[in-house]
């Protein structure tokens, strides 16, 4: 029960790594507030949550437009009094290149940055309000290395790798502190639309990511949730403005 007591915003919440951080902070003891876009798929993941005894509430949003980022924060603070902890996870992934479209471009922009910072911005009000908290953005490996065809997607994290340091330092004298966590392959539902990209299977995709790892396997969203949690927690409290790889390896030798 690391999490008791604390109000927790987890963004696309509805699968894949999100998913499992909100089931994670649930279970720690936190009431959660999963924001996704994908209204059927979030209000599923959300009872079966509720199922379990704990608590949590949906609400449906698309980050990249200012009114619903206000809105998560305050349908959260309307229901549960209070924010200590924000995830900022939702991200739209654009697999490419310099054949991406403007339209992409602005999307992809338009979620995992713009997104990232309008709903860290009404959220930290909150935690203002409240004397202090924890804000964890989803960055990636993404940020680090170079991906053939993949600069889209790599740029928006890279920025969020920056957002979280100045993020840190902007925030500190509320007592709010800003970290960042950086998967590597981890197993999503993201991952068949990687697959489908390129031409291949699921199994393929596994056994060909694993080998870049020191592990030798890819990652599942639970050993992220988990990493996510240790810096939302009063764990880390002596954490802010860092970042922590959870890549297997991948990127110890680059």
């Amino acid at each position: 029960m690391r999490l008791r007591s604390k109000t927790a915003i987890v963004t696309g919440a509805a699968a894949g790594i999100g998913k499992a951080i909100a089931g994670l902070f649930a279970e720690e003891g936190a009431k959660v507030v999963l924001a996704d876009i994908n209204v059927a798929v979030g209000e599923k993941t959300t009872a079966e949550i509720k199922q379990r005894g704990l608590q949590a509430i949906f609400v449906p949003a698309d980050i990249s437009k200012e009114a619903d980022a206000e809105r998560i924060s305050a349908v959260a603070a309307q229901h549960f009094g209070r924010i200590d902890i924000l995830v900022n996870n939702a991200a739209t992934f654009v697999m490419k290149g310099f054949n991406a479209t403007l339209e992409e471009w602005q999307r992809s922009v338009g979620v995992n940055i713009l997104g990232t910072a309008l709903v860290t911005k009404y959220a930290g009000e909150k935690m203002k309000e409240s004397g202090g908290g924890a804000i964890v953005n989803l960055s990636s490996i993404s940020a680090f290395v170079g991906q053939p065809d993949f600069f889209v997607y790599s740029a928006t994290k890279a920025a969020i790798l920056q957002m979280t340091r100045n993020m840190a330092v902007d925030l500190s004298p509320h007592h709010i502190r800003v970290n960042s966590i950086c998967p590597g392959f981890i197993m999503t539902e993201a991952t068949e639309r990687y697959a489908v990209h390129h031409n291949m299977t699921l199994e393929q995709v596994e056994a060909e990511e694993a080998r870049k790892t020191l592990l030798k396997r890819a990652g599942r969203p639970r050993e992220v949730a988990s990493a996510v949690m240790f810096l939302a927690s009063d764990e880390a409290s002596y954490i802010t403005g860092a970042f922590l790889l959870v890549d297997g390896g991948q990127t110890a030798t680059h």
